[in-house]
């Protein structure tokens, strides 16, 4: 069909492509000669049919869009004749084929455009060519890729799904994309795009679509404006994160210092910093500079910025006069890891039921049923006192900084810790006792189909010589394991004639938290088994700081400890969010059961404070060091291998 500018809207796609970042459009008279194109490719590849009408920046998202590999463009338009519905669960496609064989569960039609990941292209070539080898035979259906009647391409998103591809909905808010099967669908769908400023529009979807209240109402109300003159004055996100740690720094040098001055003054530099810790992502957004650095950085800048407030707030409260100004930031850092942790991989777990939607339908119901109907009704009545209580309670990064800001101006470092850590407890109550019902309904074993042992941050004693326990569970061990630490805590907490007379209660607790070990080798296909990484990491962190009372280690020298785990441990979740592999020195760190022997080691000679700060520096170093090769020196070397390749008349894997 001519556009109204004349030329073939086949042809006017291709220029979008262009302008959206192809290096190569082609035009496929079929899926065969589809598939031919695709084995031939060593990119990723965007693939549109020749009725979308949409803006530019509509493919330029696709194109760029960080969330996976592969992604689908989704629409709300009623689903035309042959046309392709999707069912999605947490932005993942989990079905796709005709509107009726959906059974009234489509969420949404396929938009025409879908971009594949390089590791998905194989599965690609096979879906076009089952789909043309089903067509051609008019016989049954292929169980791989069922025939869809309508347009091929969407035979193509029917069949790769089909071959079970995990595929990420993109959806289209605020700019403009429809499919068009006339020229009057035509006419009507280009004067919808031209009455949209795409400029103006991309710069609105960088703000967060789904945000929480203070970050909603406090933040973005007026963030954009940040976010455009960035742009403007070609900063990166890299800067404006290395901006915002700068802020929090000075927010927290003047929480130390005291004084009402100070503190108002750090308060303002707080809620500055977090505004542009927003920006950092909506400047991504909006310049669709995405990269696994980037979300690596953001990630680990986020978690330190916070943990240095932390110890800010910790040392005012100790020069004001409070003896445990340092005990309550140790409680505020462990207390935010550990529920991090349980975050994390909650997040994963509900990832792979969304894939799994069958298994988790014959679960029985129950109140594991109830309580995630329910909390579906919340999510989906946006802006409701019920929605805004639900995304408050938990106690996320805004409503938090905006605590500690308004607390400390207020009352001061003491208060502020004790409002963090309050708020902390009955958030990470809330969501724990909610979590694990819906878990055992849901019963997804997510640690099943990763390496546990990673992810367990097992070191060579765990992993190789300690026997395995099966019958008692991995889940119940690293919770026993954590038991032990904290009854020597709370021992040495109570003890008013000094804790160094509980120095040999130390082995005991080390056996009790070693017992954390003896589920290394087993199954961790439990309903609940997501929590063990949560687990482990509370049994060290609570050991570490046992160890540090007993030894009458300075509190800010166990703070600073425990602060330098947390950044492996952040460093090691990162990286396997990001889908990136370890970190390279990572078989450096010893694990969490190596690391605790040495500590207690140091405790028992009597050498506490000197082997919690050789140990913690030396983790410190390797920390640096796997940031320094992951990031710099392994893609500098692999850049010049590429570029050797192609200087030698080879082709570029990249």
């Amino acid at each position: 069909m001519p556009t109204r500018s004349g030329e073939p809207l086949a042809d006017r796609l291709a220029d979008q492509l262009r302008r959206a970042g192809a290096d190569e459009v082609r035009h496929a008279a079929d899926l065969d000669e589809l598939a031919t194109l695709v084995d031939a490719a060593t990119h990723p590849v965007l693939v549109t049919g020749a009725d979308l009408v949409a803006h530019t920046a509509v493919l330029r998202h696709l194109a760029t869009s960080p969330v996976g590999p592969t992604v689908a463009l989704v629409l709300t338009d009623p689903p035309g004749e042959g046309r392709t519905a999707v069912r999605e669960e947490r932005g993942q496609v989990v079905e796709a084929g005709p509107p009726e064989a959906l059974d009234g569960g489509a969420t949404g039609v396929f938009g025409g455009a879908l971009r594949v990941g390089v590791d998905h292209l194989p599965a690609l070539a096979a879906a076009a060519r089952a789909a043309t080898a089903a067509v051609v035979s008019a016989g049954a259906p292929s169980a791989a890729a069922p025939p869809v009647a309508g347009p091929a391409v969407d035979r193509l998103f029917a069949g790769l799904t089909g071959l079970g591809t995990l595929t990420f909905a993109q959806r289209v808010r605020l700019l403009v994309a429809h499919r068009v099967g006339d020229p009057a669908g035509l006419a009507a769908a280009e004067a919808a795009v031209a009455a949209v400023d795409e400029d103006r529009a991309e710069l609105r979807l960088s703000v967060k679509e789904r945000d929480d209240f203070f970050t909603t109402f406090f933040v973005s109300t007026w963030s954009p404006y940040v976010t455009k003159a960035s742009a403007k004055l070609g900063l990166g996100p890299t800067g404006v994160t290395m901006i915002s740690v700068a802020f929090a720094v000075a927010a927290a040098v003047l929480f130390g210092t005291g004084g009402r001055l100070a503190l108002v003054a750090g308060a303002v530099l707080l809620y500055l910093g977090f505004v542009l810790d927003c920006v950092d992502g909506q400047l991504a957004r909006y310049t669709r500079h995405f990269s696994a650095w980037g979300g690596w950085l953001d990630t680990m800048a986020d978690r330190a910025k916070e943990y240095v407030v932390y110890a800010g707030l910790g040392y005012g409260a100790t020069q004001a006069g409070f003896r445990y100004g340092w005990a309550l930031a140790i409680a505020a850092i462990t207390l935010q890891t550990v529920r991090h942790m349980t975050d994390t991989w909650y997040g994963v777990l509900h990832d792979e039921a969304a894939r799994r939607p069958k298994a988790v339908g014959t679960a029985g119901g129950g109140i594991g049923d109830k309580l995630n109907a329910a909390s579906n009704r919340v999510q989906a009545d946006t802006g409701s006192l019920s929605y805004w209580l639900k995304r408050t309670v938990v106690f996320p990064i805004g409503e938090r900084w905006a605590l500690i800001a308004i607390t400390v101006a207020l009352f001061g470092p003491l208060v502020s810790l004790y409002a963090v850590l309050g708020w902390g407890v009955l958030a990470f109550a809330y969501t724990g006792a909610l979590r694990t019902l819906r878990a055992r309904w849901m019963r997804v074993p997510v640690l099943g189909t990763v390496d546990a042992t990673l992810h367990r941050d097992d070191g060579p004693l765990a992993a190789r010589f300690l026997p395995v326990v099966r019958p008692a569970g991995p889940l119940t061990l690293a919770v026993v394991a954590a038991l032990g630490p904290a009854a020597l805590l709370v021992a040495a907490l109570l003890t008013r004639d000094g804790a160094q007379g509980l120095r040999w209660a130390v082995p005991a607790a080390l056996l009790v938290l070693l017992a954390g070990g003896l589920g290394a080798g087993a199954a961790h296909d439990g309903p609940l088994d997501w929590l063990v990484p949560a687990a482990l990491r509370a049994g060290e962190y609570l050991f570490a700081v046992a160890v540090g009372v007993v030894g009458d280690v300075p509190a800010w020298l166990i703070f600073g400890y425990v602060f330098v785990l947390t950044l492996h441990h952040y460093d090691l979740t990162a990286r396997l969010e990001k889908r990136q592999a370890a970190p390279p020195l990572h078989g450096g760190t010893l694990g969490w059961e190596g690391r605790s022997v040495l500590l207690a080691v140091a405790a028992i000679v009597g050498f506490a404070g000197i082997g919690m700060a050789t140990l913690g520096t030396y983790l410190l170093v390797v920390f640096v060091g796997s940031v320094a090769l992951a990031w710099v020196v392994l893609p500098a070397r692999a850049a010049r291998a590429s570029a050797g390749l192609v200087g030698a008349g080879g082709r570029s894997p990249g």
